[in-house]
């Protein structure tokens, strides 16, 4: 069992740039939009196709998202941003009636999601995404609409659910929910409420947490 954990956040929050620490010799970032990553560092390479090198693929096409993150070697994966991906979908079929659409993007989610606890023990996966709040002033994760809302709820797949805050200029993690998001982690997993804006310590920490152990150093 992987370790799937949920980053949310408004655009220009800090969500792809808390990814500036991270090794890219042990992930794998899968843009759902084709964008430079918000970040100067060496290491960082967009693959011009899937046998050719580099550590950056860029898709958004759900069931190649599935199969890549089964495949991948990475011990990390990272999605950013899955919303588009429904956005996507929603607006190539945008001619199509009924509900069948609305159906299908919510099954490609779901399949992501079982996906990222669904891979080899020591591998985590983090999936980014934009936040939306409701008519009664809740926030959770965007998705294309009620008609996904109502049969699909993304956090529920997630032990760990992040958000991004920005604090006069400071940019954050919050680690516990403000009692009007979703936001939610283990007990003990994080010693305050808000944290730096940073995966690779988020990755530390759910690391020791879980006692997760690298497939080459367990050998």
């Amino acid at each position: 069992m992987s370790i799937g954990t949920l980053i949310l956040g408004n655009s220009g929050s800090g969500k792809s740039t808390s990814l500036r620490n991270l090794d890219p010799a042990k992930t794998l970032v899968i843009q759902c939009i084709k964008k430079p990553l918000p970040f100067r560092a060496p290491g960082w390479k967009v693959r011009e196709n899937l046998r050719s090198d580099g550590n950056v693929i860029r898709t958004d096409d759900p069931a190649l998202i599935e199969k890549i993150m089964r495949n991948s070697p990475h011990e990390i994966v990272v999605i950013d941003d899955y919303q588009a991906v429904m956005v996507n979908e929603l607006m190539a079929r945008s001619a199509e009636r009924g509900y069948e659409k609305f159906t299908d993007i919510g099954k490609n989610a779901w399949n992501i999601f079982r996906a990222a606890g669904d891979l080899a023990e020591h591998r985590r996966v983090y999936i980014l995404a934009h936040t939306q709040t409701d008519d009664f002033g809740a926030v959770r994760m965007k998705t294309v609409g009620k008609m996904v809302d109502q049969t699909l709820v993304p956090e529920g797949f997630f032990t760990t659910v992040l958000r991004t805050e920005v604090t006069n200029g400071v940019y954050q993690f919050s680690t516990q929910t403000n009692g009007q998001d979703c936001v939610k982690s283990p007990i003990g997993l994080f010693a305050d409420r808000h944290i730096d804006n940073d995966l690779a310590m988020v990755d530390a920490a759910i690391c020791k947490y879980f006692d997760l152990t690298p497939a080459a150093s367990a050998a």
